[in-house]
């Protein structure tokens, strides 16, 4: 069962992404700087990043520290066999990858959800159909299930054991379950991580969200060794950069950092809710990175914000949706609640 509200069936999903000032400023071109940019899923406290040798910079990063990454890796992320984990620039690398391993057939996208996945596997040549519950992947011949876990935009989450039965059951007829576990370090109870290298079941984990470093770009992706070798394979000797390798093996190991972090995104969450709450927007689910909500009024609501110099997500096929990320400090929260107001 899920365990966020359902929302509207069907797709188009969301086809724009957020994060764009350059846009936001043309539209809003009185608007006030800096702007206050609510769009992305991505921690307004980023993860402290360590002074690094110079050498870091100047060399390729060697094997071994790629290696170190991915024992880092497994470990935070609950996996037992480093082996089991590919590096990437970045999941969204990944999940344009992962459709050409594959000859075209029929995906499943279980949704509303993120994109970009239905876009790359239907740019591989496969016949993408929009799913909007659960039974139907268990009940159709799908050679591929794609389901973001917790999803984006509204935080539905499917139980692990559900997931990996479904593995089980596609990898039966040779097919895969694709799980993008790009929110799961907030939520590791619903991460089937202890699970990879099952057959069938393919992991997609990124790093910039929860750790606030989303220009490092990147991301892991966790499955069986058929799998794993032609992903290195196409990634090629150097799959990420020697910065990116050292700082992101420090942040994996920092386990109370990850701890405070979690408490803080969890009570900010929180006091978001209550700030569209109190100000008539319905919350309808999230994750502590971000919260979506519905109003009939939306469309009015995003242009006063765009105007007070303040970007919230919105969504064509939705358009009573808004997504709001986190404010990062008292000026951000006072912005955001004078201009609701």
């Amino acid at each position: 069962m899920s365990t966020a509200p359902a929302l509207a069936a069907g797709f188009p999903v969301v086809t724009d992404h957020g994060g764009d000032l350059g846009a936001a400023r043309l539209r809003f071109r009185d608007a006030p700087e800096p702007w206050l940019d609510l769009s992305t899923g991505i921690n307004p406290w980023p993860y402290p990043v360590p002074p690094l040798a110079p050498e870091v910079w100047q060399r390729l990063p060697d094997p071994a520290t790629i290696d170190d990454l991915t024992v880092a890796a497994a470990r935070a992320f609950g996996a037992s066999d480093p082996t089991h984990l590919v590096a990437a620039p970045g999941s969204q690398a990944l999940i344009q990858w992962l459709p050409y391993l594959r000859r075209p057939g029929r995906v499943a996208v279980l949704g509303p959800t993120y994109a970009e996945h239905a876009a790359c596997w239907t740019a591989a040549g496969h016949r993408v159909s929009p799913v909007a519950g659960t039974e139907s992947l268990y009940h159709e011949s799908w050679d591929t299930v794609v389901v973001v876990n917790p999803n984006n935009p509204d935080g539905r989450i499917v139980e692990p054991e559900r997931l990996t039965a479904l593995a089980g059951t596609l990898a039966a007829r040779g097919g895969w379950l694709v799980v993008d576990e790009a929110f799961a370090d907030l939520a590791p109870g619903a991460s089937v991580a202890a699970a990879a290298g099952l057959p069938g079941l393919i992991i997609l984990r990124s790093f910039g969200k929860f750790f606030g470093l989303a220009g490092l770009r990147l991301g892991f992706a966790l499955a069986g060794p058929a799998v794993t070798t032609r992903l290195r394979q196409a990634l090629g000797p150097w799959p990420v950069s020697g910065p990116a390798a050292v700082i992101a093996g420090r942040a994996l190991s920092d386990r109370a950092w990850i701890a405070e972090t979690r408490g803080r995104l969890s009570a900010s969450a929180n006091r978001l809710d209550r700030v569209l709450t109190a100000h008539g927007l319905t919350v309808l689910g999230g994750t502590p990175l971000f919260r979506l909500t519905r109003t009939p009024d939306a469309g009015t609501v995003f242009e006063g914000l765009g105007r007070a110099g303040i970007l919230v997500r919105r969504f064509e096929a939705h358009p009573g949706w808004l997504r709001f990320g986190l404010p990062a400090d008292a000026d951000a929260w006072h912005r955001l609640e004078m201009a609701l107001s």
